[in-house]
């Protein structure tokens, strides 16, 4: 059995995965596979993710299929209301709008990293440079307080030593490979959110 996951870019096609694999895979009696569809931008796939989860929850691997699971970053996206603001706000209108415009599919599901994937990562410093540990901000501490203003990857971009760009997919597929799901869970919020309703739709899928 598996999970469908829509992404918007080659860092989230190429990390996550197993990243989320890691987690899923210790709280159930047998590992389930992920498979990711790669989305030019997120555009494309607010475009055509009813389309695509049609093709895949309506196809001859239906039956295998435990959920589609739609991630995007908070960041980014320029499709919501003037009057939709706040980090909270933004996650509940387009979570809402997304699974509206894909009301006929009920095992399709929109999440949302607040504000990057890479948000995750800042849940443990010391997967960093010593020399970028020294400059975060305290408001790390809560990685998804790290905001629109400077989201997480343009954090990271501005505080990697000049002689060692931060490359977003290099970096990132190898940051995933070494952080700690469960760190993760416990410091952010919506990735919890996110974890939390995969393990149960797995552990439904097997008991049926």
């Amino acid at each position: 059995m598996k999970f469908v996951l829509f992404v918007e870019g080659y860092t989230e096609d190429k990390a996550l995965p197993q990243f989320l694999k890691r987690w899923l895979d210790s709280k159930l009696p047998k590992a389930v596979g992920i498979k990711t569809v790669r989305f030019e931008g997120w555009s494309e796939l607010v475009k055509d993710a009813p389309l695509k989860a049609k093709m895949h929850l309506e196809g001859p691997q239906k039956d295998e299929i435990i959920a589609v699971i739609a991630l995007l970053d908070l960041y980014g996206p320029t499709f919501y209301p003037k009057s939709v603001v706040t980090p909270e706000e933004r996650y509940t209108w387009a979570k809402d709008y997304m699974e509206n415009k894909v009301v006929q599919q009920p095992k399709f599901h929109q999440f949302f990293a607040v504000h990057e994937v890479e948000t995750w990562l800042l849940s443990d410093s010391k997967l960093f440079p010593l020399e970028v540990q020294k400059a975060f901000p305290p408001k790390i501490i809560f990685p998804e307080t790290v905001n629109f203003d400077e989201p997480p990857a343009k954090l990271l971009e501005r505080l990697y030593p000049s002689r060692r760009k931060y490359k977003k997919v290099t970096h990132g597929k190898e940051l995933f490979g070494r952080l700690d799901p469960n760190l993760a869970y416990a410091k952010c919020p919506k990735l919890k959110l996110l974890l939390d309703k995969m393990l149960e739709l797995a552990q439904t899928a097997m008991t049926q």
